[in-house]
């Protein structure tokens, strides 16, 4: 605290001071003891300050962003997804039929679809009625038939058991795959706590060690890709099939060590490096949780590593996260798919392509667990409607962004990490609703209280469409029900999506982000250079 006193010029001597002076003098110094004293006890409260008439506290943040090139270039496919083995169950592959599930699947096209997961490893391929005539055993026709026939089997399975067609009642086919994914629900956990499984084959090389009791060396596992390289290359329809890889876990030491021996050996032969990522311990999960910025950092961490291994033998791979969770074990039910964990994912997303990392694949779109973007309902999850506003809005060109009045110096030993997280990419040029050059926006505010950003430079009073996401219903942050900019989000009665309507901001009028929330801002005809061209 700075105490500031004035004096006149000419001060009497202490022999002619009035005894009336010593009153303030003794107050002053009873002021300082007692401040003194209250600090020593541990009271931090700061003192009310008075401001001078005029005088306002620095609240806007500035905001540019580079357009003439982009920083980063990610795939088409960026945000992909992910359907786990456990789906075709004893024969459930009637949820593959639903339409409903597939006119959320549809909304987030192109993307790459992962066949993948624990269920995985107890998939067997059999079929004596038809034995293939091809050498060398079945080909890729012949069980493309056996999974024909297999949907062909379950229709037939559910028509009897209703007594009726009932694809023509698509009620009737909905409640019925509710049914059944109720069921797969819980054999699904009963197999997961008891961890029992037939048919246990490992292959995920990182889980050897604590699983299994011993390890696989990187060099081994790289010639293994070789040799399925060369085994695939013969195969016209796999000649040019692309092969990922080694599918690594948390890069901790040994798991870097196992990564640099697969890339020392087979970096040139996978298409890309994968790795996945798991955020939270799911056995304690609280809701602040997914605020916590530490938290959100720490994949930048991991993506480094990974970065630093594969540049070393093959600058340049590409690399993708192939399967990404909030939290593990299947996820914490309330937490996992509320409209909390949304922060977690959007951040996610544009770190990932802030960094390089070509796609990213969701784990997953529809599954047992809490993780998935589609509940056993068929009902979309807030973390859907993040990932449907971020195919509609953001495009694969990553751009600079420039921020004043929000950085500041932190002291020694102190890192500070920003709750205000801002992404700017070339708005999706797939969207009709938008021209060319016009920049996407989408901002975390972790704050708990709003924050006003002022657009600048080449932004400067351009007009601007809001998309902004809150939780709706009572629950707050644990709401799995989201509103766009006031508005509940459903699925229309017929099954198909709703119109994701912005709200139109007037040009050059401030953006205020509310609290604790998310948002997507187009801002429209910016003719940036970047953005004009694919």
């Amino acid at each position: 605290m700075r105490v500031l006193c004035a004096f006149p010029e000419a001060m009497p001597s202490s022999n002619s001071r009035p005894p009336s002076c010593l009153a303030p003098v003794a107050l002053f110094l009873a002021l300082l003891l007692h401040l003194s004293l209250s600090s020593q006890a541990g009271d931090r409260r700061p003192l009310p300050v008075d401001r001078a008439p005029g005088l306002k506290e620095k609240t806007l943040i500035l905001l540019d962003v580079s357009t003439k090139n982009p920083v980063r270039t990610v795939n088409e496919n960026f945000l992909s997804l992910q359907l786990d083995p456990s789906i075709i169950h004893d024969g459930w592959l009637d949820f593959l039929s639903s339409k409903r599930l597939v006119t959320l699947a549809r909304g987030l096209s192109p993307a790459f679809l992962r066949f993948g997961g624990k269920r995985t490893d107890f998939l067997q391929f059999q079929n004596l009625r038809n034995p293939a005539k091809s050498r060398g055993g079945p080909g890729p026709d012949y069980y493309l038939k056996n999974y024909e026939d297999d949907i062909v089997r379950s229709d037939v399975a559910l028509d009897k058991q209703k007594g009726c067609k009932i694809a023509q009642h698509p009620d009737v086919m909905l409640e019925l795959q509710r049914e059944k994914a109720a069921q797969m629900h819980l054999v699904l956990l009963k197999e997961q706590f008891s961890n029992t499984y037939s048919n246990l084959i490992l292959t995920e090389p990182n889980n050897y060690r604590t699983m299994h009791g011993r390890a696989v060396n990187g060099s081994q596992l790289g010639k293994d890709y070789i040799q399925l390289k060369s085994l695939l290359q013969p195969i016209r329809i796999y000649s040019r099939a692309s092969l990922y890889g080694p599918n690594i876990g948390r890069p901790r030491k040994n798991v870097i060590a196992l990564l640099d021996g697969f890339m020392k050996v087979a970096g040139s032969t996978v298409d890309a490096v994968t790795w996945q990522h798991c955020y939270i311990d799911g056995r304690v999960v609280k809701v602040m949780d997914f605020l916590k910025t530490r938290l959100l950092d720490t994949l930048s961490d991991q993506i480094r590593k990974i970065q630093k291994v594969v540049n070393t033998y093959t600058p340049g791979k590409k690399i993708w996260l192939e399967g990404v969770v909030t939290t593990s074990a299947g996820g914490t039910n309330n937490l996992s798919d509320s409209y909390a964990a949304g922060f977690l994912w959007l951040n996610t997303l544009g770190m990932l392509a802030n960094q390089g990392i070509d796609v990213v694949i969701r784990h997953s779109f529809f599954d047992h667990g809490y993780n998935h973007l589609v509940d056993q309902n068929f009902n979309p999850l807030p973390d859907y409607w993040l990932s449907l506003l971020y195919k509609r809005l953001i495009g694969p060109k990553v751009l600079a962004v420039h921020v004043a009045g929000l950085q500041r110096k932190p002291r020694p030993g102190r890192v500070i990490r920003d709750k205000l997280r801002i992404y700017a990419h070339c708005t999706n040029h797939h969207n009709h609703n938008y021209v060319r050059g016009s920049i996407t926006l989408f901002i975390i505010n972790l704050h708990r209280s709003r924050k006003k950003i002022k657009l600048a430079g080449t932004l400067r009073d351009k007009l601007v469409h809001q998309y902004l996401l809150q939780p709706y219903g009572q629950e707050g942050l644990k709401s799995k029900s989201v509103q766009l900019n006031g508005q509940p989000l459903v699925m229309v009665d017929d099954g198909t999506l709703p119109e994701l309507k912005p709200r139109p901001l007037r040009a050059g009028r401030t953006l205020v982000i509310p609290p604790v929330t998310m948002g997507f801002y187009v801002v429209k005809n910016v003719n940036a250079l970047a953005c004009r061209y694919r």
